[in-house]
């Protein structure tokens, strides 16, 4: 492989890759550098390469004629392969892509400094950005050095023992095992005692939980696209439940409105319960290990019918034919009103919650984003409240302490039934993957 490096400090480069591995691949003739100054391609004394940005600002910005000038130089040479500028709005750099550019002949870098590169250089020849990852850096020097290290080091012969490659984090979707060498005891620190069995087959399966609980901890959205057999999804749920990874589920609760809601006409009133709404909602609840469901209405004949439905289900008939269905109803509570029902999260948490309404309306209270609502969860319960008929009223609006901005933000039709509404929004909060925070926490033995 060859790669062209443009950049305006080629001396960064100087011992990064005559370092290690990379610096071996180098003199060995496996990888070549070259690196290119857009300073050399310029005519005036002061080698001038920036600008200030057009539409006022701070900073400066590279210009277009230095860099297009250095890559017609690369076209005339060895040509310049697949142009990739490093930029923090890019696609991520990923061990997947990092495969891919493994196999290019010829790589061109370009690292940016200042404000950037003039957006226009994408015009003139066939530019693809990378990012690194989502901290602000200097320049693009030191991540176009990282994916040169993450590319070349899985060229055939780069690292000797091929397999090494193949077991590191993110190989195989998640992240690598914790490793262990002599001494065997270190200041009263033993090595993990399967390791020393030579049992190759519970080792094997000691290092398979070990990437699984890490990946669990620090990067659990990893989970949703690793392969997973059987096995490893019944030690995921063992090491969740562990973990108490449904902690922000008892957290938070939700409440289904019936007063004040808005009917036809934007008129403020009331809306009859719906046997279907009350069942998924719950049902969805349990799922998702709500502390509780409030369904709200002043109607004395609603709360009736509530109250008959929930003796059903959960003492009655159907409790003995449909036990799942008893569970997910016994959340459910009735509430005279909104504030009766905070009421109630408070008796239950010891705390006030929260109130987090959800809208298809926009501006009517101040927005929150799933990730906010996700972080309130560590520290306080969260009562998440959604409105039946034309959704919640004002007077219900102004009892909230914000609102979930709609679930089809980007699209003007926006009118889910609420059971569906709800079920995304629990999905969206508390998903098995995306919806955990990782944690810091040190891998157990």
């Amino acid at each position: 492989m060859h790669i062209n490096i443009v950049t305006l400090f080629p001396e960064w480069f100087g011992t990064p890759l005559k370092t290690a591995l990379l610096g071996r691949a180098l003199e060995s003739g496996l990888v070549s550098v070259d690196c290119f100054n857009p300073r050399d391609e310029t005519d005036d004394p002061h080698h001038t390469v920036d600008d200030r940005p057009y539409g006022g600002g701070p900073g400066m910005v590279m210009m277009l004629e230095p860099l297009l000038r250095t890559l017609g130089r690369l076209g005339a040479g060895r040509g310049m392969g697949r142009v990739i500028m490093l930029s923090a709005s890019g696609r991520p750099l990923t061990q997947a892509l990092a495969a891919e550019l493994s196999h290019e002949p010829v790589l061109t870098l370009l690292c940016g400094r200042y404000e950037g590169i003039d957006a226009r250089l994408g015009e003139f020849v066939p530019l693809e950005e990378i990012s690194v990852g989502e901290a602000v850096l200097n320049g693009g020097e030191a991540a176009a050095m990282m994916l040169i290290e993450a590319a070349t080091r899985l060229i055939p012969g780069f690292m000797g023992k091929e397999e090494s490659g193949e077991e590191e984090s993110f190989s195989n979707g998640l992240l690598e095992y914790p490793h262990y060498t002599r001494p065997e005891v270190f200041e009263g620190h033993a090595v993990p005692e399967i390791l020393r069995s030579g049992d190759h087959g519970r080792i094997a399966a000691w290092r398979r939980r070990q990437s699984l609980l890490t990946t669990l901890r620090r990067r659990p959205a990893m989970l949703e696209d690793a392969p997973l057999d059987n096995a490893d999804l019944a030690v995921l749920r063992e090491l969740a439940a562990s973990e108490g990874r449904n902690r922000l589920g008892r957290n938070l609760h939700c409440a289904l409105v019936h007063y004040p809601v808005l009917l036809g006409g934007k008129i403020s009133g009331a809306t009859s319960l719906t046997n279907l709404d009350i069942h998924d909602i719950a049902r969805c609840s349990r799922t998702y290990g709500l502390g509780s469901v409030q369904i709200v209405t002043p109607l004395q004949d609603q709360q009736r019918l509530l109250r008959a439905i929930l003796e059903h289900w959960t003492q009655g008939p159907g409790s003995r034919s449909n036990p799942d269905r008893a569970e997910a109803l016994s959340l459910v509570r009735p509430s005279d009103s909104l504030e009766e029902a905070v009421s109630h999260v408070t008796a239950l948490c010891g705390q006030t919650p929260l109130v987090v309404a959800t809208s298809a309306r926009e501006g009517e209270r101040p927005l929150l984003t799933c990730d906010a609502v996700r972080q309130a969860l560590v520290e306080r319960p969260v009562l998440l409240v959604f409105g039946t008929g034309h959704g919640l009223a004002f007077e219900a609006l102004e009892r909230c302490d914000g609102a979930l901005r709609p679930i089809r933000y980007l699209e003007g039709y926006n009118h889910l039934p609420v059971r569906g509404a709800a079920a995304i929004v629990l999905d969206r909060l508390l998903g098995d993957c995306d919806g955990l925070p990782a944690q810091s926490s040190t891998v157990s033995h």
